[in-house]
């Protein structure tokens, strides 16, 4: 077979080869430039980070300007981009993926404005507009706390190595403002609130996060501190008779809360940081007491300062004079003692063993003393036995005297409740035969009225027989044996039961010697 005639027969598959190929190629192509397009316009930021857009095309900015003032100018913008997924033209946009602005847990932020018009001379800190947002160059009063922000970095540079200030118990923080303006009253130790210098309030222990540009917070210890006399060897005073008298003590203090800021304007030297303790001591402490004592030392002798009175006096004098001279400084005096005085030994040793004597005689006077008080005491409480016992006495006589008061009392009680008994059953003896004899004459009324009713009775009944009294006396046996008997058997008619009857006969029948039944019926 020719090649002529191969082509022939083969084409249309070949044809139908190469347009798949075509198709084929045609979607791997748009898929490509899908993929290219897509990867082109799209801005991924990850976490913690930021992009920062920066327009190619549109207005140009003034030469005056920093920074884009919209989005329709070219520069870099204002707004910036955080986490996620954004799409942008690539041919009027470009974009810078940078980290967000994070600030330690110990640490606060200070933002300094790139932008805007520039301050006057003397000025460092930004204005605001309406909004709060800086309308100069300078430094941003408000502070980062410890976080992260999308802060433009073309706008604002952050400073993140300041430490947040921590007052702690027992101090006081003492405010220096450092921009605002120049107070109006010149030369004052503290200023009036809103005008550069050191505030009379003070802040208590907490942690703040203060700008340290615009404001200073100096600590101030307000807790108790404590400073012996003798630690400069040079404590003493020369006595009135001119021996040298040196001494040792203790001073307590503490600066008064409420007068911090003064007291630290007034003994602050910048050599100690903010440490016025040492300064306290060195200008009020120790110049005080040198003084008190060195004035009040010359007005007794030596031998005076041996004995315990006068040394007792002069701590007294010495608490309240150094009281009187540091409290209206601000510094409050907790305690003042003097813990010894020292004068010279030779004068030490006679006038100790005068004191002792006089000790000793004064304890032998407080022995006496105490001998005849005892005696005294012992005495009084003989005589208060005694009268206790008197006492118990006459409570118990008249305890006695009471209980027979009150028995007899109880017994002429009984006797009279035994009495009115007696009475009262008196009364109702009386009273119970009254009623007997009375109840006994009834009865007897009532017997005599029967009897009496009976014999009327009687008497009509005989009335009734003529007046045969036996007739009647018949009638009322037969009456009475009528209703037991129904039937009487006699043989003979001298039986011993015949014979009751035979008294009620008016002729009695005459004897027989034949026996007779009768019968005698009931009615």
């Amino acid at each position: 077979m020719s090649n002529e005639s191969y082509r022939s027969k083969n084409y249309p598959s070949q044809r139908a080869a190469m347009g798949a190929a075509k198709v084929a190629g045609t979607i791997v192509f748009l898929i490509v430039m899908s993929w290219g397009t897509y990867s082109q316009f799209r801005i991924e930021v990850p976490s913690k980070h930021m992009a920062v857009l920066i327009k190619k095309t549109g207005k140009n900015i003034t030469n005056g300007d920093e920074i884009a003032p919209g989005p329709e100018f070219k520069g870099v913008q204002k707004n910036v981009l955080t986490e996620g997924r954004y799409f942008y033209n690539p041919y009027n946009w470009e974009w810078d993926v940078i980290p967000q602005i994070e600030i330690a847990e110990d640490k606060l932020g200070v933002m300094i404005s790139l932008t805007g018009e520039d301050l006057p001379y003397g000025e460092f800190l930004a204005k605001n507009d309406d909004q709060g947002n800086p309308i100069t160059k300078g430094i941003v009063e408000q502070v980062l706390k410890p976080g992260r922000y999308p802060i433009n970095p073309y706008l604002f540079k952050i400073e993140d190595q300041h430490t947040p200030k921590v007052i702690e118990a027992g101090y006081q923080g003492v405010v220096t403002n450092l921009a605002a303006p120049l107070p109006k009253t010149a030369n004052t130790l503290l200023v009036e609130e809103n005008e550069r210098g050191v505030q009379q309030p003070t802040l208590e222990p907490g942690t703040y996060y203060i700008n340290p540009y615009v404001t200073r917070i100096s600590l101030v210890d307000c807790r108790s501190q404590r400073f012996d006399l003798a630690k400069n060897k040079d404590m003493g005073f020369p006595s009135r008779d001119g021996f040298w008298i040196s001494l040792d003590g203790r001073v307590e203090f503490r600066v008064d809360p409420e007068k911090a800021a003064e007291v630290f304007v007034t003994y602050n030297d910048e050599t100690n940081g903010d440490r016025i303790d040492e300064e306290i001591i060195l200008k009020v402490i120790t110049p005080n007491a040198r003084s008190f004592c060195r004035l009040e030392g010359s007005n007794s002798s030596g031998r005076e300062f041996i004995s315990g009175e006068t040394k007792v006096e002069f701590q007294n004098r010495f608490k309240k004079a150094m009281q009187e001279a540091c409290e209206p400084l601000g510094i409050e005096i907790i305690q003042a003692l003097i813990t010894d005085i020292k004068p010279p030994e030779k004068i030490r040793e006679p006038v100790r063993e005068k004191e002792l004597a006089i000790q000793q005689e004064k304890e032998y006077r407080q022995q006496i003393s105490e001998q005849v008080e005892q005696q005294k005491q012992a005495t009084e409480e003989e005589m208060v036995k005694q009268k206790q016992a008197l006492v118990k006495a006459e409570l118990d006589v008249v305890k006695v005297t009471i209980e027979a008061e009150r028995q007899q009392e109880v017994d002429l009680t009984k006797a009279s409740e035994r009495k009115s008994v007696a009475e009262y059953k008196l009364q109702a003896a009386k009273d119970e035969a009254s009623a007997i004899m009375s109840l006994g004459k009834a009865e007897a009324d009532v017997i005599g009225f029967q009897n009496e009713a009976d014999a009327a009775g009687w008497k009509r009944s005989v009335e009734a027989f003529s007046g045969d009294g036996n007739q009647f006396a018949r009638y009322v046996l037969f009456q009475k044996l009528s209703s037991s008997y129904r039937k009487i058997m006699v043989n003979t008619a001298d039986s011993p039961i015949m014979k009751i009857f035979e008294s009620f006969s008016a002729e009695p029948a005459p004897p027989t010697t034949t026996p007779v039944k009768t019968e005698i019926a009931a009615p």
